[in-house]
């Protein structure tokens, strides 16, 4: 008898163990095709290169059209990397902060508040330097998020994921009509600010990418050390409180986390719509809700899916391209009627 009660719980270890190690090699895996698709990145686009032109490229030689075209390419392939995997792990925090499956940096209206805020800062101030751009775009993207979360919060039952869908689609709109209003008497920047506002990479240079690689260091660590206590809010706000969690303030340092990776994002490359809501649903389920393999899921694929969109944009409109803005557009899109469907909007 007593053997018999001592097998469940090293069978069920058993199976912990061997769960772990099957998410590790789908970690593995995306990062395997993160590398390749990063080659592509740097040999794809409208014109073909060699790989010995790419090997030098590498060295820093620029000595050849080809080497050259390499030497672009490089900045613009480390940003999509860096600019998908800030918004697939932001858009996993927010889903796990909210509890909401709609939640997104775009669709909680978090892009558009930095946006905004941006494109204030440039007309109203003359703003031009790369450290202003940063500051403004995450306290626009703070300001954003602080307001769709009060005004979903009002009434009963306090911030449903229903309210706060609604609450940050109407934020979006407004916002979007806002930059309108700012950018249309201004025609001396109205032409840049509508190209950064589609969202893409293209024009990406490392002296760009430098000022943003602090905030999204700081972001990316807070966000994921955050995995344990999303996991406890994941609970209910009663029974993580009983376990001992400070709700209100794990609440508040993930969304921090969120914060400054969205807003530095939308400042290096203009606000990004759907990934950061196509890419956790997808690793959910692939691996499942425990925050702890979610979020490094969600980073990795994050920069996947963007890469991939950025290479698909160089593509299908030889020798133009479209840009990552509307190529995860008409992604996300479809994925986000699909999850209304599906999900009916119920909580996490």
């Amino acid at each position: 008898m007593t053997a018999a009660a001592l097998k469940p719980p090293r069978a069920r270890t058993g199976v912990a163990a061997h769960s772990n190690g099957g998410r590790g090699l789908w970690l593995l895996g995306l990062l395997a095709l993160l590398f390749l698709l990063c080659m592509l990145s740097v040999t794809v686009g409208t014109r073909d290169v060699a790989w010995v032109d790419i090997t030098a490229a590498l060295t820093g030689r620029s000595d050849t059209i080809g080497q050259a075209a390499v030497a672009l390419r490089i900045p613009r392939t480390a940003l999509a990397v860096l600019a998908g995997g800030a918004l697939g792990l932001a858009g996993a925090i927010m889903q796990g902060v909210t509890r909401n499956p709609l939640a997104d940096p775009g669709i909680l209206g978090v892009n558009m508040g930095a946006s905004l805020a941006v494109v204030v800062g440039v007309a109203w101030f003359g703003m031009d330097s790369a450290d202003g751009y940063i500051w403004t775009a995450i306290l626009g993207a703070g300001c954003a998020a602080v307001f769709v979360y009060t005004v979903g919060s009002l009434g009963r039952g306090g911030a449903t994921p229903l309210k706060l869908a609604l609450a940050g689609a109407a934020t979006s709109v407004a916002f979007s009509s806002m930059v309108i209003a700012v950018v249309l008497p201004r025609g001396d920047i109205a032409g840049g600010i509508r190209s950064w506002q589609i969202g893409g990479v293209g024009g990406a240079t490392f002296d760009r990418l430098l000022p943003v690689l602090p905030f999204l260091a700081v972001g990316f660590a807070i966000s994921l050390l955050s995995a344990r206590k999303l996991n406890s809010l994941a609970l209910g706000d009663e029974l993580a409180a009983g376990l001992g969690e400070r709700v209100a303030l794990a609440r508040a340092i993930a969304s921090l986390g969120a914060i400054l990776l969205c807003g530095a994002t939308t400042a290096g490359c203009g606000p990004i719509g759907f990934l950061g809501l196509v890419v956790p649903h997808l690793c959910r389920l692939l691996i499942g809700v425990d925050h702890r393999w979610l979020l490094p899921f969600s980073t990795v694929a994050g920069a996947c899916l963007l890469t991939l969109a950025d290479i698909t944009g160089r593509i299908v409109a030889r020798p133009a391209e479209i840009d990552v803005g509307i190529i995860t557009a008409l992604i996300g899109a479809p994925f986000f009627i699909w999850i209304v469907r599906r999900q009916r909007v119920r909580d996490l």
